[in-house]
């Protein structure tokens, strides 16, 4: 796998800044390890290091579908309590971007104010802010949701803006969560070294596969930051992330889709990746550890271009940009 990363480097110029060529490397690396394993007969996490747990703590994502007053997202992170989760992520910001206003920051504390109390303060709450804002209204934002103590404040400026994080990191006193954009273990290397974040949530299917993401939690394993990996694609990149996951001396939690998935993803894996309990169990069997149902796969590929929204960008929850 080193080999395979040292050639594909020097063949493709673009790819420290190019997340198509990045993303095209992870996916080969993971399927390589998958290879890998089998070949071997091991799950990926025995041949990394091998069980430093049999089960991964996870946090339900994509939950709030649709919800925009305080009392759906009340009524609907009381149903994922109850399924047993620990830990909820959300955004709370309906439409803002780049700045909020005072309207704006009274809605989310609502939102964010009835999350807690339908769930009587047993989950821990983890506020998205997607990369959108400012360091000012990050900092605002900050202030004003401070009261709840969220276990981190993901992403809470815009992924470019590193000297405006340093301004967020010296105002606040929240923890933070960030790296789904890094690319490169250099870039997570500045990160780590500059004291930019508290967890670090690389991806697995962006920086480079296992062979990176492994280098990468090894560095921040030695600035006492803590892994809370990125996961938000799919039943593959879940089933490889969670083999990581298992054999990790520095992991928090785990983003999980899982329960959110249209059928046909967890159909994919032949259900095999379930949520219990708040933890998923860590899979023994050979190389990523589930086995992939091809005839899912052919009904399901995907031809053309993915409709474009434009009065809601991608990256949100579905039916929550409004206010």
């Amino acid at each position: 796998m080193e080999l395979n990363i040292h050639e594909w480097h020097k063949h493709d110029f673009y790819l420290p800044v190019s997340f198509e060529s990045a993303t095209a490397l992870s996916a080969f690396d993971i399927a390589c390890w998958d290879i890998v394993g089998k070949h071997f007969g091991a799950p990926i996490h025995q041949l990394v290091g091998g069980s430093f747990r049999n089960s991964v703590r996870v946090y339900a994502n994509g939950w709030y579908d649709k919800c925009v007053t305080p009392e759906q997202f009340g009524e609907r992170a009381k149903k994922f309590a109850a399924m047993g989760y620990t830990a909820l992520k959300f955004d709370p910001f309906g439409t803002h971007y780049d700045s909020i206003d005072s309207k704006g920051l009274e809605t989310a504390y609502a939102r964010v104010k009835a999350v807690k109390d339908a769930t009587a303060s047993r989950v821990q709450l983890l506020i998205e802010h997607h990369g959108r804002f400012h360091p000012n209204a990050a900092i605002a934002i900050a202030k004003k949701l401070g009261e709840f103590d969220p276990l981190f404040m993901e992403e809470p400026v815009h992924p470019d803006n590193l000297e405006g994080l340093r301004k967020y990191r010296e105002a606040t006193d929240v923890r933070v969560a960030l790296g789904e954009r890094i690319l490169t273990k250099e870039q997570a290397a500045f990160v780590l070294a500059n004291n930019l974040t508290d967890y670090l949530q690389i991806d697995i299917t962006n920086i480079g596969g296992v062979t990176i993401a492994r280098k990468v939690a090894a560095m921040a394993e030695a600035y006492g930051v803590e892994m809370a990996f990125h996961n938000a694609f799919g039943p593959i990149q879940n089933a490889v992330t969670v083999q990581l996951d298992a054999a990790l001396p520095n992991f928090l939690i785990q983003e999980s889709f899982y329960d959110c998935f249209p059928a046909w993803k967890r159909q994919l894996v032949r259900d095999q990746s379930k949520v219990e309990n708040g933890q998923t169990k860590v899979p023994t069997r050979l190389g990523i550890g589930v086995e992939v149902d091809e005839k899912v796969l052919q009904e399901h590929r995907a031809e053309g271009q993915e409709y474009f929204n434009p009065d809601e960008p991608v990256w949100v929850v579905k039916d929550t940009w409004k206010d």
